[in-house]
């Protein structure tokens, strides 16, 4: 059977859920009621964002898939055979000369994802992620034809909801750079192969598509047919790897390969992914300490370089607070912007089937200030604690020193609203109570 470029049997369950998906996309254009790419038939998100800010979101996406193409036509000669004799002269076309000049510092830990998304006119997550790829060499060494990997990355970033304030596509840029500059550790640099650092790249830019803008427990406590479909179980993180894998084979990026390298990146991809999932933390979080405290980590194993991957992944992910104060205070007002939207909207949901407010949700209980400190106590200390243990480094140790000092700006800002820095949200503990609290150990 097919449906598009697709071929898939009834065992092909990554086919299926392609070919719903496609359908779906059928049915809109032929004038059936729209409906996003897994949006509950009960509970459609849109209730989330008014009818004006969907308009102008779309409306932008699709200028911007215009300017792509237009792009395109005027760098064709670029694109004429698999590989491009000098593809950094693409960058001349693409980007306006501030882009251009922090793209020269993209490996730097404070570059400024707003402002470089700012300076792309909305494509961080394109225009980074190309240019990491032609940066580590992938393109050259994968063959890749640039074609095709520019049709995915507009794709993958036109999948993620603009409408988020925090799970959109510049936060997935935002990640893949900080996991560029984990992929430039020595310790990683001298060890990973061009495979490791394509699926890398590729996981970090597709970690959170077409993420709804609310959690797991919600979905799980509505009966969202995601959530049945995945059992109550990792369900975002396999409705994102599920989304990447259906991207890359709409787009043929790598049709040039062999069916079981294909599968096998299609595989390894899912276990970054899935990965990041972040009530799994104890399980990995207690893996990498057995290691690093047994001593007994191989790089030349490719199954350890896998992990060590999945780890970096995970720290890329919830870095937020190791950035600046300038960068990660407007990541902390963003996530908590989100979470209160869900207590206000998706509230009056669970209120309306007496399903009780999401925790963190809660505008009237909660504050930036105490969902940050639990979660950098809680989560975030832990994490790059460890980190720091196995690449004990410079950008290790400035990680842990804005750690130290956006937690202790959070808790004067709880201490003005309070009279008091002592009440930590108590959310985050009951989340995975064995990773906490725990002294960061360096070695």
């Amino acid at each position: 059977q097919r449906r598009g470029a697709i071929s898939y049997d009834s065992s092909d369950q990554t086919a299926l859920y392609i070919r719903m998906l496609g359908d779906v996309r059928v049915r809109s254009r032929a004038g059936f009621e729209t409906e996003r790419r897994g949006s509950h038939p009960y509970i459609d998100f849109r209730i989330f964002h008014s009818n004006s800010e969907i308009e102008v979101s779309v409306s932008a996406r699709n200028v911007r898939r215009l300017l792509s193409f237009q792009r395109y036509l005027r760098s064709s000669r670029f694109f004429r055979g698999i590989t491009v004799p000098n593809s950094s002269n693409i960058l001349d076309d693409d980007y306006n000369g501030q882009a251009k000049c922090m793209l020269e510092k993209v490996g730097n830990w404070n570059f400024d994802i707003f402002l470089f998304d700012r300076l792309t006119n909305g494509n961080s997550l394109v225009s980074l992620t190309f240019h990491l790829f032609n940066l580590h060499g992938l393109i050259e060494h994968f063959q890749l034809d640039t074609m095709k990997l520019r049709r995915f990355l507009v794709m993958v970033q036109e999948d993620y909801h603009s409408q988020n304030p925090y799970h959109n596509a510049v936060h997935a840029a935002d990640v893949t750079q900080a996991m560029h500059c984990y992929l430039k550790e020595p310790k990683l640099s001298k060890s990973l192969t061009p495979w490791d650092v394509l699926l890398s790249l590729i996981a970090a830019a597709t970690h959170d598509l077409d993420h709804p803008g609310v959690n797991q427990p919600f979905l799980i406590k509505t009966n969202h047919y995601l959530a049945t479909l995945y059992k109550n179980t990792s369900v975002l993180e396999n409705h994102h790897w599920r989304s990447a894998v259906g991207l890359l084979r709409e787009s043929g990026l790598f049709a040039h390969m062999s069916l079981e390298n294909r599968q096998l990146m299609e595989s390894q991809i899912g276990d970054l992914i899935l990965a990041t999932d972040i009530s799994q933390q104890n399980e990995y979080l207690s893996m990498f300490r057995s290691h690093l405290d047994r001593g007994d980590l191989c790089l030349e194993n490719a199954n350890h370089r896998h992990f060590i991957l999945q780890m970096a992944l995970k720290c890329a992910d919830i870095c937020n607070p190791c950035r600046t104060w300038e960068l990660s205070k407007q990541w902390s007002e963003k996530v908590t912007e989100e979470f209160f939207h869900q207590g206000k909207k998706a509230g009056d949901i669970e209120k309306k089937y007496h399903l009780g407010v999401s925790p963190l949700c809660d505008r009237q209980t909660e504050t930036i200030a105490n969902i940050q400190i639990g979660f950098m106590t809680y989560l975030v200390e832990p994490l790059f604690g460890e980190w720091a243990r196995f690449s004990n480094t410079r950008l290790s140790q400035t990680m842990l020193g804005h750690l130290g000092l956006n937690k202790a700006s959070w808790k004067g800002v709880q201490r003005e609203q309070s009279g008091s820095g002592d009440d930590v949200d108590p959310t985050f503990e009951e989340m995975d109570s064995d990773i906490l609290p725990q002294e960061p150990r360096l070695s």
